[in-house]
């Protein structure tokens, strides 16, 4: 694929030299050295002395210097681990960089022990401080939620054997999904044993005969390992439920609601809209069941494709149809995706070796941020790729903020990547002419609210349910994927035919440890942005620096606050909701009407 413009990322720009960048080991052993200053300075303070001004300005600069540097180094090695799967020397730099921001986390558990010493009085006058007044939000979030937590000795001590343990247990997630095969049978009669990876791309395989047997295959294989994969979600959310207990946390949701920064009021507003769309979508659901034949989809039917967009994209064609998507809604927005694909941030090449999927990471220290992604110039390509650019201007339009002001949490972030793919999306509908191509874009616009609201619902309900259970005991793999069925029947209101009931083993999900409930920040995410959407095609052009103005406040206010400030709307009513489910499932009268005869 001949192109204008690069499809490798230039990594040399941030540290030259790949994974043996001796600038890269020189950040490393500098920032080493900070953590471990800024820790021993922090364990030497005498036990009943409260810090001065002076004292919390240099250690909050230590912070955010620190805090700049090791997001930077964690997106460099995992450029170099997806660039190159087999890159050892990138997985010996992925342990140095871990352990460190374990080392990093102690100190500021050590930190915020600090802030909750400083009285009322002379806090607030702190906080008019210059440097402290910019993050005044992050510094009170903190100092609040040091107050919900253990003694500083036993945060730190419980974060220390949380590697090897709670982290561990996640880590080992990784070691059963290395190892699985799927056993399958060629046309030609070969028979193949396929890794997950693989396996999970025949199931959105457009040949029904291919999607049953893989599904088939696919709980077979994840049935064979659903005691150790019991064993494993039993551990970690053993260990939340203990950490929490010894916390005084009596519900499981304080702490991913805290992470995301909303209220349990906006999360039932949210979650009370799309119960009331969810008629409209099984009106979808019924037609696609009817259009391949079916009384009723089975869960491997949900993404199968309908219609057919033939023709391919290129890369440059890619890249003009998104500038002048963008463009139409704000020239900066363009310009600034000009420049990302001049300046090889995008690593698009389809080779050997690179591992799967997209993402987009920050380099603030760099102020640069790089996408990655394999290219074969599909139209699902062309959305990852105005995805993606939409994280990488999030993240350039915060790249003048301090460190802790552009730590925003997980449902914001999902904010401008989806209004970006949303855009196009919505262009590449306008402009389709014939009926196969109309009628695959509306599928796959309809694909993602079905996985927002339904699939998406599916997980939050297993989890807070297996929770519940958790506390009396182990559940064993069978409950698991009892209760995995059941969440299924409710969150797709009876619209499925064959269920997946090792859904809870397959998927990476459940297993992380970083972030607990990692579910229903995508939903949010997805309607947040679907309101900002609407908002944005009612006022136009004059929409766009309001928008740059709510990114830039992701990171230092809570989404409620973010969204009455920007969008004069309240999201612990149902409202904006509704407004949003409302537009999202627009398309699903389209579709009936499409597929009228």
């Amino acid at each position: 694929m001949t192109t204008s413009y690069p499809m490798t990322w230039d990594l040399d720009a941030i540290y030259p030299g790949g994974s043996g960048s001796a600038a890269f080991l020189a950040e490393l052993a500098g920032m080493e050295r900070d953590i471990e200053a800024l820790a021993g300075e922090l364990a030497a303070l005498p036990a009943d002395a409260a810090p001065n001004g002076p004292q919390l300005s240099a250690w909050t600069a230590a912070v955010q210097s620190i805090l700049l540097r090791l997001r930077q180094s964690d997106s460099f090695v995992s450029c170099l681990q997806a660039q190159q799967m087999k890159d050892a020397a990138a997985n010996g730099l992925n342990d140095r960089v871990k352990t460190m921001s374990a080392k990093f986390n102690s100190a500021l558990t050590r930190y915020d022990e600090q802030l909750l010493r400083v009285d009322g009085a002379s806090w607030e006058a702190w906080l008019k401080d210059g440097d402290a007044a910019q993050v005044a939000f992050v510094l009170n979030e903190r100092r609040e939620a040091a107050k919900e937590k253990l003694p500083p000795e036993q945060e730190a001590l419980a974060g220390e054997l949380a590697v090897d343990g709670y982290h561990g247990w996640g880590d080992f997630y990784n070691t059963i999904v290395s190892r699985i095969r799927f056993d399958v049978t060629e046309e030609d009669g070969t028979a193949k044993a396929l890794s997950a990876g693989q396996m999970f791309n025949r199931l959105s395989n457009s040949d029904r005969s291919v999607r049953e047997t893989a599904f088939q295959e696919w709980e077979r294989g994840w049935g064979e390992q659903a005691d150790l994969c019991a064993d494993t979600l039993n551990r970690i959310a053993g260990f939340r439920l203990k950490l929490y207990g010894k916390r005084g946390w009596d519900r499981v949701l304080m702490e991913p609601l805290d992470m995301n920064r909303m209220t349990a009021a906006t999360l039932d507003a949210m979650w009370a809209a799309v119960a009331e769309g969810k008629p409209k979508l099984v009106r979808y659901l019924e037609r696609k069941a009817k259009l391949l034949g079916l009384d009723k989809l089975d869960w491997h039917d949900v993404h199968a494709p309908l219609g057919q967009v033939e023709k391919k994209v290129s890369y440059d064609e890619a890249a003009a149809l998104i500038k002048a998507q963008f463009g139409a809604f704000s020239p900066d927005l363009a310009a600034f995706t000009e420049m990302a694909f001049r300046d090889a941030w995008i690593e698009a090449e389809d080779r050997p070796g690179k591992r799967p999927g997209g993402f987009c990471t920050a380099f603030p220290k760099s102020e640069q941020t790089r996408i990655f992604m394999t290219y074969s110039g599909t139209p699902d390509n062309v959305s990852t790729l105005a995805h993606e650019l939409g994280h990488a201007y999030h993240q350039h339009v915060m790249n003048d903020l301090p460190p802790l002001a552009q730590e925003y949490a997980m449902n914001v972030a999902e904010t401008a990547s989806t209004f970006a793919e949303m855009i196009v999306a919505d262009s590449a509908l306008e402009a389709a002419t014939d009926r196969e191509e109309k009628l695959a874009l509306l599928d796959e616009k309809l694909q993602n609210a079905v996985a927002f609201f339904m699939n998406i619902h599916t997980r939050f309900i297993f989890e807070n349910r297996f929770y519940e259970k958790r506390r009396e005991g182990m559940v064993s793999h069978e409950e698991l994927s009892a209760l995995m069925a059941d969440a299924q029947r409710e969150a797709f209101s009876g619209a499925l035919g064959e269920l997946h009931p090792h859904f809870w083993a397959s998927k990476l999900h459940f297993y992380l440890t970083d972030v607990p409930f990692y579910n229903f920040p995508y939903t949010f995410g997805y309607l947040f942005s679907g309101g900002i959407y609407a908002i944005a095609k009612k006022e136009g052009a004059t929409f766009a620096d309001k928008y740059v103005a709510l990114l830039r406040d992701t990171g230092l206010m809570t989404v409620e606050e973010l969204a009455a400030k920007h969008l004069g709307v309240r999201l612990e009513e149902p409202g904006f909701w509704r407004e949003a489910v409302a537009l999202l499932l627009a398309d699903v009268d389209a579709f009936l009407a499409l597929t009228e005869a």
